[in-house]
């Protein structure tokens, strides 16, 4: 999006973070974030404004809206970090949603990925497809077997589907004290036993290094391994245990759990992977 001398600027929530940041310069208004902006603007009578200011503005890095603690939101922020594909962080609460990412997924649910071109990705396992065709210099996806992205697919929708469905009803039946529990629990150890035969083969669920299936799984299952730690500890998959371990020890994860400014109260943009 470009602007030349005296061009007319009307105030819509799409307008992009920096070009209001601009707008705020040039008036000498204090910076909030875009919403909130905006909101001003309209609140205080302005609809439009005459801009006299020549520049081209241009979203730099993607945009993702991300929860702390969602596991879908976990796995999208590690193969973020695994491409080292610069992406502003926009960190929320589900309490106070902001309006531009309502606007850009009114099925109001984290993640969102944001293109500079305005494009919306909001599945999880859709957004870290892309991060990593954009760049995948750990090759996660396996790029040398042909089979390997088709493979490590169908055991992300097990554990996205069936194994997610058993889980959400074990940790509830866990919760509430229910008879159903140990039923629940023995489901969802259908899969866990699956994971275990494959780390009986090699190091990582696909092969000897990090795949795609192991940065997806890895956040349900650690909800596993919490709704009960003592009888997951004691379970009788210790390969899985010890994968498990490995993950959340390593640097990877540390930094995808780091916790930044919610961008409704700061206006404060984390950019991952920033270049140096």
């Amino acid at each position: 999006m470009g602007y030349s001398r005296s061009a007319r600027v009307y105030l819509y929530p799409p307008l992009k973070a920096n070009v209001l940041a601009e707008l705020c310069a040039v008036w000498g208004m204090r910076w909030l974030n875009p919403g909130q902006w905006i909101r001003l603007c309209f609140k205080s009578g302005y609809d439009e404004v005459d801009l006299t200011y020549s520049k081209t503005y241009s979203m730099a890095y993607p945009t993702l809206y991300s929860l702390q603690n969602c596991p879908y939101a976990m796995r999208a922020r590690m193969a973020v970090l695994l491409s080292e594909v610069p992406i502003n962080l926009r960190a929320i609460v589900l309490k106070n949603k902001p309006e531009e990412m309502l606007l850009a997924s009114p099925k109001a649910e984290v993640p969102v990925l944001i293109l500079s071109n305005g494009q919306v990705i909001d599945q999880s396992l859709d957004i870290m497809l892309w991060v990593l065709g954009e760049n995948d210099p750990h090759n996660v996806l396996y790029s040398e077997d042909p089979c390997a992205l088709k493979q490590m697919l169908g055991l992300i929708e097990r554990n996205d589907t069936e194994y997610r469905s058993a889980l959400l009803k074990y940790k509830s039946a866990k919760r509430y004290h229910e008879d159903t529990e140990e039923a629940y629990r023995q489901e969802c150890e259908v899969f866990l036993f699956d994971l275990e035969q494959r780390l009986s083969a090699h190091q990582y669920l696909q092969g000897e290094r990090l795949s795609l299936a192991d940065v997806a799984v890895l956040p349900l299952i650690r909800q596993f391994a919490k709704t009960d730690r003592r009888r997951f500890l004691q379970g009788p998959y210790p390969l899985l245990q010890q994968w498990l371990k490995n993950h959340l020890d390593s640097a990877l994860f540390s930094k995808t759990m780091i916790k930044t400014p919610l961008w409704l109260d700061s206006g404060v943009e984390t950019v991952m992977n920033k270049a140096i």
